[in-house]
């Protein structure tokens, strides 16, 4: 029995053996896996990210402002009463396109009238001045005449077509119309913004209300508001980008072009001015416009793609990548955000590659 024990003791005690000795050596096999599985990207990870680089970026600065889009007043013709009368037979409506020379309306006008029957007067006194002036020369041959009497015959006919020249230029200035029809005309190509006329109203001229605004919206303008701890932030001829709640997706580019150089004392604001062209008429005046205004300042800093810095905990950082198996977690400060760039000052280097796609993914996986 003895021996049957010491046997049966010693085959489990090398069973034991055997055992201890394969799970340590399938922990030891392990543990490298597992440390790569967790600080290497796989291959087909690294295929789709997007890489980008520090460098070194001259800064910028952006401020919004607030605005509105509104005439351009270099092509705003606003249409007055030349004569007093009654309208009649209003041919445009609010918002309509218009041509160069195209009637707007009809002024029945007892002015315009007056100004037929004198060019009607006119002709005749120049007629009955030259027929004197014809007799008066014959006779000055015959010697019937002196040469005083011919001479006043001469000034009665220069006056008579004198005034015959001025009733022709007063009628020609009120539509050259001798029916006492006083024609609204569009002087330039462009939209019915204002329309104050209506059908059978009287007007005079002393009255200081315009009858119809045309303007040409191939250009607007934007007029911005700039508070004053703003001022020193906007310039002359600064890159700005205007976005309106019609065109949420949209950018208009322009530059600041004029500033007013004076606060409005009610709001105490400055006004600058955007000079905008307007392709298809998308922009209309009284719209509210943003106005982000970007300009340049004298010194540089370490910049890289927005999409490649990570806040977390109060804190932000990038994502260096030396290879799919080195990958370093930098934090960062943020100067400021321009667009798509991001100016961040830290322990990073000009040139130094970060990861600027799914970067918030990578940086969980590492730090878990």
């Amino acid at each position: 029995m003895k021996r049957i024990n010491r046997f049966q003791i010693n085959f489990i005690a090398i069973i034991l053996a055997t055992a201890l000795f394969t799970q340590s050596c399938k922990k030891a096999n392990a543990a490298p896996e597992t440390d790569s599985s967790k600080y290497v990207l796989a291959d087909s990870l690294v295929r789709t990210l997007k890489f980008d680089s520090i460098q070194n970026c001259q800064m910028t600065n952006t401020i919004t402002l607030t605005g509105k889009v509104s005439f351009n007043d270099d092509h705003v013709v606003k249409i007055y009463p030349m004569v007093s009368g009654v309208i009649q037979n209003i041919k445009v409506l609010l918002g309509d396109y218009v041509h160069k020379g195209q009637v707007l309306a009809v002024i029945k006008s007892s002015e315009m009238a007056g100004y037929g029957n004198d060019l009607v007067t006119a002709e005749s006194n120049l007629r009955v001045a030259k027929k004197n002036l014809d007799a008066t020369r014959d006779m000055f041959k015959s010697g019937l005449a002196s040469q005083k009497e011919l001479l006043s015959a001469e000034a009665a006919s220069e006056q008579a077509q004198s005034e015959l020249s001025r009733v022709k230029r007063v009628l020609h200035i009120n539509g050259g119309n001798t029916n006492g029809d006083y024609i609204v005309r569009s002087p330039i190509n462009g939209f019915v913004v204002e329309k104050m006329a209506t059908n059978d109203m009287s007007i005079r001229t002393d009255n200081s209300t315009n009858l119809f605004t045309i303007s040409d919206l191939k250009n607007v303008w934007i007029i911005a508001n700039v508070y004053e701890s703003n001022i020193s932030m906007v310039h002359l001829n600064d890159v700005v980008d205007v976005t309106t709640l019609s065109y949420p997706g949209k950018v208009f580019k322009g530059k600041v072009d004029k500033m007013m150089n004076v606060l409005d004392p009610t709001n105490k604001v400055m006004k600058v001015r955007i000079v905008l062209p307007n392709p298809g008429y998308v922009l209309k005046p009284e719209m509210f416009a943003n106005v982000k205004v970007t300009n340049e300042e004298n010194h540089n800093a370490l910049c890289v793609s927005s999409s490649a810095v990570i806040f977390d905990h109060s804190q932000n950082y990038i994502l260096v990548y030396h290879s799919k198996a080195d990958i370093k977690i930098i934090p960062v400060e943020v100067i400021n955000t321009v667009g798509d760039r991001t100016y961040i000052s830290g322990n990073i280097h000009t040139g130094d590659k970060v990861i600027a796609s799914q970067a918030i993914l990578i940086y969980d996986t590492l730090n878990n």
